[in-house]
């Protein structure tokens, strides 16, 4: 089964120096049919106005990863970390019994574009910890950013579930089918940064555009055929 979250239908708020869409409910955003999929709680698109941001405020029992577009993101946390993430790189950070930290849009002249992604972990009242890597231009089109087990030098989340980057060159000016890895007995969600995908399953196939989600469920052998740029990122699901 594909079923799609089209990026229209997305919680969204202006605030000024935040556009914000919420895949899943989100604060202020209720919706009854999206609030999570699998162990997957939050994917929210931020854009941040040049210099803003979110001062210090708490959070407790949540993975949170913070994958940058584009555009830089400063960040600072009670544990101690201080540092700035680009694109390419990506920050993992695993609140257990309680962290404060603040982001904000370190630049001065444009703003900064990302994702934020919240996954619950498999066990409560662990403690905090921070991982940031930069994960660069990777040969491969799919490549593993973060797991429960760090493997390929993945960041380690504390959930069972293994979380992808899909990225497409430009030129050549031509169509790439990438391969998810996901088995039937699991779960998937494909989130679409940019560019277009026809993604085809057993028995059904959809179009997706930028913004838009995918949950993917009971499918051995899915094909993303990605247009020319796209960018996404791949959860795979207990």
């Amino acid at each position: 089964m594909l079923a799609v979250r089209k990026a229209q239908e997305r919680g969204s708020f202006d605030h000024g120096w935040l556009k914000t869409f919420h895949t899943f409910s989100f604060s202020q955003y209720y919706d009854p049919d999206f609030t999570g999929f699998s162990v997957l709680r939050v994917i929210n698109e931020d854009r941040i106005s040049a210099g803003a941001g979110f001062p210090m405020h708490a959070h407790r029992d949540m993975e949170i990863l913070t994958y940058v577009i584009d555009g830089a993101l400063a960040h600072k946390d009670s544990m101690g970390n201080s540092s700035v993430i680009h694109p390419g790189e990506v920050q993992r950070m695993t609140a257990g019994t309680g962290v404060r930290h603040s982001e904000f849009n370190s630049l001065h002249d444009r703003e900064t574009h990302l994702l934020q992604i919240w996954i619950l972990p498999g066990e409560n009242s662990l403690e905090p910890s921070y991982e940031q890597k930069e994960f660069g231009h990777p040969s491969e089109p799919l490549f593993l950013v973060a797991s429960d087990d760090g493997r390929e030098g993945s960041l380690v989340i504390h959930q069972d579930t293994s979380v992808y980057v899909g990225r497409v060159p430009k030129a050549p000016a031509t169509t790439q089918a990438i391969f998810l890895p996901l088995l039937a007995s699991r779960r998937g969600w494909l989130q679409l940064i940019t560019g277009e995908i026809k993604l085809k399953a057993d028995e059904s196939s959809i179009n997706v555009t930028s913004g838009d989600g995918v949950a993917i469920e009971n499918e051995n052998k899915v094909v993303a055929e990605c247009s020319p740029g796209s960018e996404f990122l791949f959860f795979d699901l207990p």
